[in-house]
């Protein structure tokens, strides 16, 4: 299947790829944060059905480009990160949709609640490693959560009743992971 990466097991490369998420602030702007602190690996099987990924994101590696707003973030009123160190996905299903999209179902785990999110993937193209005899494999996806579903529940609001963050939450992921080269 030529829109399908070559069977085997792939480690996420953490420095050429993104986990991110965008949250409305005062319903008039965006912010854009990260984790910088993740790991994954995605098997891929002989057809998209037989297709696996497992990810691990270090709460406590949260950032938003602001030390104020992150530590709020690793707090208790957010991730909780004393409780809850990582935040959890483990895929369920891959389904094709059509071309290079795929819809990739799995269970996201967020202060210890699991819930099923649906993310709509895009696989980008595979190559050649800069490691003699690896592969390399790029996907982009992207889902939206409401934050409270994983007990996030901070409420705050302004005076004239305008919500400080969200409950909306963009996901995006643009991975890039890497096989080990052959012995």
């Amino acid at each position: 299947m030529s829109n399908f990466p070559a069977a085997g097991v792939y480690t996420v490369d953490p420095v050429h790829s993104t986990l991110s998420f965008i949250a409305r602030h005062l319903v008039v702007s965006k912010v854009r944060g990260r984790f910088a602190d993740f790991e994954g690996t995605i098997t891929i099987g002989e057809t998209p059905e037989t297709s696996s990924v497992v990810a691990t994101a270090q709460a406590a590696s949260i950032t938003t480009d602001n030390d104020m707003r992150d530590g709020h973030l690793k707090s208790a009123d957010f991730l909780d990160q004393e409780n809850f160190p990582t935040l959890n996905f483990t895929s369920t299903s891959l389904s094709v949709k059509g071309g290079n999209d795929y819809v990739l179902v799995g269970d996201l785990t967020i202060r210890g609640v699991t819930k099923s999110v649906t993310f709509d993937l895009e696989f980008n193209g595979e190559g050649v490693s800069m490691v003699p005899g690896g592969r390399v494999i790029g996907f982009e996806a992207t889902t939206e959560i409401d934050r409270r579903d994983f007990n996030v529940n901070f409420e705050g609001t302004l005076e004239n009743g305008t919500v400080v963050v969200s409950n909306k939450i963009i996901v995006e992921l643009n991975i890039e992971a890497a096989s080990q080269p052959a012995a």
